[in-house]
């Protein structure tokens, strides 16, 4: 029988990937001093009904009807979440507040590719911090993510904007609130369509295009776009260098309040953009102040970003970043004859006392057998022990990857492991 369609089984070989993914991400968030949280996947759906947009309620949610007659939606981000949780805290906290979490999505939506229907998410968030140094330190992370599995600055950009610099030219062109919400979605569809029809349907929208003022500096909006450039020298000095004002960057959620930043594929493909270049979108994220408060809290500032699982194993493979895949044994230890199970095991035992994570041989009669299983397993070295190997107190270590092989004792065997 088949999965549902749009979630996966994760086999041992793809959950060793899966993990890699984690502790990476881990690894780097937490060298910032962010500290790990989770909550549960079921929410009240009304937890979402104002806070998020209406296309993720109504046509994306699993959201049903529990035996209380109570409406729950499993949760489709966990942004809402956090804010929640920070809301109901928020006095027995300390500020500024770095979290982070790696939980289980669901969107219902059409299942393609770097989309499905159930995904693990990196969450990243900063809270308490109001200024651009919070700004600048959560876009470094997510730069430094990239840069911890091996991606050159060439092959991924950072596009940065700030919703505040838009608001600031939508006031300035006399915009309604009608006007501007039509003119966020011509935005986020900018890269995929032609300059002339950007053109044409921005007219319809607005007399005075808020982008030209924009691009063209407009005094009205000059102090807004300071603030943005001086955020832009500030991660250029902290080394990340491949950061750029991008203005079509709007993101999806109403939440945002702020600054907003994508992070893109520079070598993307199947975007189904045109005019685009062909980049792809990997993660994003941005600022929202008023969140918290929304949910019944004081005014806590916050910015923070999101990752799915899903799109960056995608890039990872794509830019032949994966690191060579191996089990989660160092070594395959068979019995040597079927007498020799128990000698077998108590050499296991002593090299797992030692650090070294052993596979013990079952099943082969056969050393060869015992060999290939290891093999098809990823275990990288073998031994095969029995009468001969605890007389003499040595063993014969096998690479199965490069098929070296080293005579050492039993209790330099961990050394061996570890240098080769």
């Amino acid at each position: 029988m088949d999965s549902y369609k749009g979630v996966r089984d994760f086999y041992p070989e793809d959950e060793r990937i899966q993990r890699y993914m984690f502790n990476t991400l881990e690894e780097v968030v937490e060298s910032y001093g962010y500290e790990p949280y989770n909550g549960s996947v079921l929410e009240l759906t009304e937890l979402y009904t104002e806070k998020t947009s209406e296309e993720i309620i109504n046509e994306q949610t699993y959201t049903f009807t529990d035996r209380g007659g109570r409406s729950v939606t499993l949760r489709p981000e966990m942004t809402p979440t956090v804010a929640r949780m920070v809301a109901k805290k928020r006095r027995e906290l300390g500020y500024p507040l770095r979290w982070y979490s790696i939980p289980n999505c669901f969107r219902y939506e059409r299942p393609q590719k770097g989309r499905l229907r159930e995904f693990w998410q990196l969450n990243v968030d900063l809270f308490g911090a109001p200024g651009s140094d919070a700004d600048a330190e959560v876009i470094e992370v997510a730069y430094r993510i990239m840069r911890a599995f091996g991606a050159h600055e060439e092959s991924f950009e950072i596009k940065v904007a700030d919703r505040t610099l838009l608001e600031t030219a939508f006031d300035a062109a006399n915009m309604t609130p009608t006007q501007r919400d039509e003119y966020r979605r011509l935005l986020d569809r900018r890269p995929k369509i032609s300059p002339e029809a950007f053109e044409k349907d921005a007219k319809n929208i607005t007399k005075e295009d808020p982008l030209s003022l924009i691009e063209n500096k407009d005094p009205s909006i000059l102090q807004a776009l300071t603030t943005l450039e001086d955020l832009l020298e500030t991660l250029k000095a902290r080394g990340v260098g491949n950061a750029s004002f991008d203005p079509s960057i709007v993101r999806g959620f109403d939440y945002y309040t702020g600054v907003v930043f994508e992070i893109f594929d520079v070598a993307g493909e199947d975007t189904g953009s045109t005019f685009g270049g062909g980049r792809r979108s990997l993660f994003g994220g941005g600022r929202y102040d008023y969140l918290i408060e929304e949910y019944g809290g004081d005014h806590v500032p916050a910015i923070g970003f999101g990752m799915g699982d899903v799109t960056l194993k995608d890039f990872l493979e794509k830019h032949t970043l994966m690191p060579q895949e191996r089990a989660t044994a160092d070594l395959y230890l068979a019995p040597a004859t079927e007498n020799d199970i128990n000698r077998a095991a108590g050499a296991a035992s002593f090299l797992r006392e030692k650090g070294v994570r052993v596979a013990l041989g079952m099943k082969h009669e056969k050393i060869a057998d015992h060999v290939k299983a290891a093999r098809k397993l990823s275990i990288p070295f073998f031994v095969a022990y029995g009468e001969d190997e605890e007389k003499s107190g040595t063993v014969l270590l096998k690479n199965l990857k490069n098929k070296k092989e080293q005579t050492v004792t039993l209790q330099d065997t961990p050394r061996a492991i570890l240098e080769t």
